[in-house]
C-alpha cells in the first residue's frame, strides 16, 4: 500500500479488500459507498440467511455491522485495519428485501478508531433500524 491516503485511493483500497473477502462473496454483500467516511454495505435478504422464524439470522446481522465498522475504521485510519472489538445490539427482527449497514468513525487516534454502525432492514424504500453496533478498529499489522 502506498502512503497516498486520498479519498479516491482509500475508496479503491476498500473496494479491493472487500472484493477479496471470500465470506463476503458467499453472503452476497455489496460495498455501496465510502463517501465522506460513511461506509454503506448492502446485503440481500435471501432464505438461506434466515433463522427458524424466518428472520435474518443474528450472526448475519453481526457480520454486516462488523464489516461496515471495520471499513469505516480503515478509512478513518488511512489504510488496512481489523476489528479489535465489536458489540451489536438488536432492536427488532430483520425482514425486508435487503439490509443496509451504515458506519462511521466517531473517534480516531493514530492507531485505532471507534466506530458506530446502524443496520437497517429495507422494504419498499422504507428503512427500519434492526441493530446498532459499536466497534474498535485497529491498524492491521502484517508481520
Amino acid at each position: 500500500m502506498t502512503s497516498d491516503t486520498s479519498d479516491e485511493n482509500l475508496a479503491r483500497l476498500a473496494r479491493a479488500v472487500f472484493d477479496a473477502q471470500p465470506f463476503t462473496r458467499l453472503l452476497g454483500a455489496e460495498l455501496v459507498s465510502t463517501d465522506g467516511g460513511i461506509v454503506e454495505v448492502r446485503l440481500p435478504n435471501r432464505p438461506e440467511l434466515r433463522q427458524q422464524h424466518g428472520f435474518v439470522h443474528g450472526g448475519v446481522i453481526s457480520y454486516l455491522a462488523d464489516n461496515a465498522v471495520t471499513f469505516a475504521g480503515g478509512i478513518a485510519l488511512g489504510g488496512d485495519a481489523v476489528t479489535a472489538h465489536c458489540t451489536t445490539n438488536f432492536s427488532r427482527p430483520a425482514t425486508g428485501e435487503y439490509l443496509i449497514a451504515r458506519a462511521h468513525a466517531v473517534s480516531t487516534t493514530r492507531n485505532q478508531a471507534i466506530c458506530h454502525c446502524t443496520v437497517y432492514s429495507v422494504d419498499e424504500s422504507r428503512e427500519r433500524i434492526v441493530a446498532v453496533a459499536q466497534g474498535t478498529v485497529v491498524r492491521a499489522h502484517t508481520s
